[in-house]
């Protein structure tokens, strides 16, 4: 309680009292109550809760904790109020003990769980069990379970302001419509085992609504962790390339929040958007196979130099070949270096042979070049960098790609970190060994070329040596 801002320690308290209320509230009807449901109920939820953290049970599978709700809310429809807000006090208050810290959250859930479940019973109470039977008892079900989902949502709106400081009017935005499907699901898994409970098969049959629950559960548990382990794989190699290439730290992030900013605009759904974000990320990941001393090497570099940098997308294919979750990433990683006349490398495709990934990450990738500060420049503003990257489109970038990018950054704006480079006193440095590069953007120059000419957009002060082999794609190579 301490560690809680004074508000969110009222707020809590006024809960914990208004929980009370609500058990106490029907005080003289707990004695008519059926204790026997009472007590089945609080052991079953109780068990639900313990079940996921057992170290016994699915190496302690970690379920979300609304996912035995349909024990709460079959109480909701075989109890009176009081005693449905009594039945679930027990499990609230004593699952997920494994977690830390959670004594204040394991008070704060029974809490509010508590006041939910009675006002869902309450309206169900008062609505009535609806006429006729089925279909007419969802009816009253639907109430209930609108008034569950509508408190829980508008107390943890309220948390949300008291202990995380979160804007009054950002606190409940979205948090009833985004929990009113899963509320509703597990509404109807409630009233299935209320019926079941009150079937002549009793208590027993109904426990057979929990086991799918369950399973689904573990099943959507263990896609998560696999998801976690993928951004663990993206986020490890990421941070190597970082240390090794110090001066274009946030680059392939960025890269990547490009990429998935055009995918959405190119109309692709949202579980390619998520590989083409990640082959944003891993765009560059081949530089981990390039001596550190080329990648920091100060002016210009040697052909044979420049030859080793421009194997960094092949380097990135081979350890990635075996990651099955990147799919078409992998092909991305290969090919961003290609370019729409054929000029690029490492295999010199051209048009649609280049795969769209590819083409997508090349954009994203000079466009994140240009308007990033790095050693020996500073940022160009985004609407220089994207006038450059329609003037290139055609010849060096696929002109569609350009478009979804400029159609993104007017919907979604562009406020990107100035990149880790060095400071001014650095010298400047060969940033990627691609002839073809220039430091004022996109130039579709022949491969190789010993010496970097003088971009025509260059200013005419311009230093004249500067880094050779400078492009758009940012990044050696």
């Amino acid at each position: 309680m301490r560690a809680l801002p004074a508000g969110a320690r009222v707020y809590l308290s006024c809960a914990v009292l208004l929980a009370g209320g609500c058990v106490l509230s029907g005080a003289s009807g707990l004695a008519r109550a059926p204790w026997d449901a009472v007590a089945l109920l609080a052991v079953l939820y109780a068990v639900c809760e313990l079940l996921p953290r057992c170290p016994f049970v699915g190496h302690s599978v970690s379920v979300d904790p609304g996912a035995f709700f349909p024990v709460p809310l079959a109480a909701v429809f075989l109890l009176p109020p009081s005693a449905a807000a009594l039945a679930v006090l027990p499990g609230a208050l004593l699952g997920r003990v494994w977690r830390r810290p959670s004594g204040v959250r394991r008070v704060w859930r029974a809490a509010e769980l508590s006041v939910a479940v009675w006002t869902a019973s309450s309206l169900r109470t008062w609505w009535g069990e609806g006429a006729g039977g089925f279909p007419g008892v969802l009816v009253p079900a639907g109430v209930a379970v609108l008034g569950f989902c509508a408190v829980l949502t508008a107390l943890d709106g309220g948390i949300l302001v008291t202990a995380e400081r979160m804007p009054v009017r950002t606190a409940w935005r979205g948090l009833f419509p985004r929990s009113l499907a899963p509320h509703c699901v597990h509404g109807l898994a409630g009233l299935m085992m209320a019926v079941l409970w009150r079937s002549p098969y009793g208590p027993v049959a109904a426990l057979f609504v929990l086991l799918p629950m369950y399973l689904s559960c573990w099943v959507f548990t263990q896609y998560q962790r696999e998801r976690d382990a993928h951004r663990s794989t993206i986020r490890a190699l990421v941070q190597a390339v970082d240390i090794k290439d110090r001066y274009t730290r946030g680059h392939s992030e960025r890269v990547g929040r490009a990429s998935a900013m055009m995918a959405a605009e190119l109309g692709m759904d949202e579980e390619r958007r998520e590989v083409l974000r990640f082959a944003g990320i891993l765009h560059d990941v081949g530089k981990l196979g390039v001596p550190t001393r080329i990648l920091r090497k100060d002016g210009p570099l040697t052909p044979e130099e420049r030859r080793v940098i421009e194997l960094h997308p092949e380097y990135g294919h081979e350890m990635v070949r075996g990651i099955g979750f990147l799919g078409e990433a992998r092909a991305a990683i290969l090919h961003h270096h290609e370019r729409m006349d054929g000029s690029g490398y490492p295999y010199g495709l051209s048009g649609e042979r280049i795969p769209e990934f590819a083409r997508v990450v090349a954009v994203a990738d000079a466009f994140d070049a240009m308007t990033s500060t790095r050693s020996y420049r500073r940022a160009r503003p985004v609407p220089e960098a994207l006038a450059e990257l329609e003037r290139c489109a055609g010849t060096q970038f696929d002109a569609r790609m350009v478009n979804a990018l400029v159609a993104a950054l007017d919907r979604e704006g562009w406020n990107p970190e100035v990149t880790a480079g060095g400071t001014a006193a650095e010298p400047p440095r060969t940033e990627d060994a691609d002839p073809s590069r220039g430091a004022a953007g996109p130039r579709p120059l022949p491969l190789p070329a010993p010496a970097r000419p003088r971009s025509s957009a260059e200013p005419a002060g311009a230093a004249p040596h500067l880094p050779e082999g400078l492009d758009v794609s940012g990044g050696k190579g």
